[in-house]
């Protein structure tokens, strides 16, 4: 006869610690992405590189972002969640810790690229797993709550990396990322619970989400709305340096400063939204075209600029809402549709920091990046109010 099994099974983790365990992997993944634009002054001269020049590895790992979240996606839709994500991680984890050994522009620009293709699949994945634990009343709550991980990156990974970066240097900022990854990849492995992937999920059923309008408009008002956040995000510590004149030990508070914004956004407006989520995200968009306008106004004086950029941060609790929106309109297809509202903030992070480095080329001086948000912002809110209007159209 068969012996009966000593093995106790391992008590599940509640929804809260499951949703931590992803926040930490948000965390490391909000490092690299802002600490790469924070620590631009510094491995730019390294490199021998300008600054508009030094732009283009930020755009590398959005346009990894932007093509890994579906692949990766569409690739793996029959492996199961727990299992997907640590090995996302694992990918992440290797390229940024390869980008603190890069030799030259070329190396950091390839590994920033590859350093990219596993983020959007994760928050996509991750996104699906926080819902899964909660009831449907509070999901953006639960998005919001993983995305604390990636705003709090702002507050305490980003200005840490930026000190290493002015104190020791800026190869130590993607050790730090690193080191973050491989504790994700740990925490998510012992709390996440196992879950099979979904009776009849397949690639092809993952990319019926494209059939949709809906996803494409939604995916709209996220790369073109989002650039104005990532337009002045990018040169934030240039105008610091050269507008303001602060010593170079006040950036990493300031940055710090737009790190609190987004946190108290996506504190405060995930319970808006699981209100009235589209009165939310037009009130965010115009919220977003205001304070990117007065950015320029605001750059002479470091308290100012200080209340501006939080208040800026403030309208990047946005990606909440376009993220549980995407999961309604894409129907069966929830996971390709929630890594491309990644694609989507990437491309953004691509476009702002483009736009608004050509302005800065063509003289318009280092403000200017504020006047292309504001211009995004609008473009954003006009797709978002286009779509509004085809689903009015659509229901009976």
């Amino acid at each position: 006869m068969p012996q009966p099994s000593t093995a106790r099974a391992r008590p599940q983790a509640s929804a809260g610690l499951v949703i931590f365990a992803l926040a930490i992997g948000a965390f490391a993944i909000g490092t690299t992405e802002f600490a790469t634009m924070s620590l631009l002054p510094y491995f730019a001269p390294d490199l021998g590189i300008d600054a508009p020049t030094a732009g283009h590895v930020i755009s590398a790992y959005a346009l990894g972002v932007v093509v890994g979240a579906p692949l990766l996606t569409v690739l793996a839709a029959r492996v199961a969640r727990r299992t997907l994500l640590v090995a996302l991680m694992g990918l992440f984890t290797l390229f940024n810790g390869l980008c603190a050994f890069a030799p030259s522009y070329e190396w950091l620009l390839v590994l920033r690229f590859l350093s990219g293709l596993p983020h959007g699949a994760y928050f996509g994945i991750g996104a699906l797993m926080a819902v899964s634990l909660v009831p449907h009343a509070k999901r953006n709550q639960a998005v919001g709550r993983m995305f604390l991980g990636l705003t709090v990156a702002t507050i305490l990974g980003v200005p840490f990396a930026n000190w290493l970066g002015h104190a020791l240097n800026w190869r130590w900022g993607f050790a730090l990322v690193s080191l973050s990854g491989l504790l994700t990849m740990g925490l998510v492995a012992w709390l996440a619970p196992h879950s099979p992937p979904e009776p009849g999920a397949s690639p092809w059923r993952e990319l019926g989400a494209l059939r949709q309008p809906q996803v494409w408009l939604t995916l709209a008002v996220g790369a073109i709305g989002f650039g104005g956040l990532f337009a002045v995000y990018t040169y934030l510590a240039d105008v610091l340096l050269e507008v303001t004149g602060v010593s170079p030990g006040t950036v990493p508070l300031v940055l710090a400063v737009f790190g609190v914004g987004l946190t108290v956004g996506n504190i405060l407006v995930p319970w808006l939204a699981d209100r009235a989520p589209m009165h939310t995200a037009v009130g965010l968009l115009l919220w977003s075209a205001a304070m990117t306008a007065l950015f320029p106004l605001a750059a002479g004086n470091v308290w100012t600029l200080s209340a501006n950029v939080f208040f800026i941060g403030f309208g990047g609790a946005l990606g909440t809402i376009l993220q549980t929106r995407l999961m309604d309109v894409a129907r069966h297809a929830q996971g390709l549709a929630a890594a491309l509202n990644h694609s989507a903030f990437n491309f953004a992070n691509a476009l702002g920091p483009l736009l608004g480095g050509l302005a800065i080329a063509r003289g318009y001086g280092w403000t200017s990046p504020g006047w292309v948000g504001t211009g995004l912002a609008l473009a954003g809110l006009a797709i978002l109010v286009l779509s509004l209007r085809l689903d009015q159209a659509d229901s009976p």
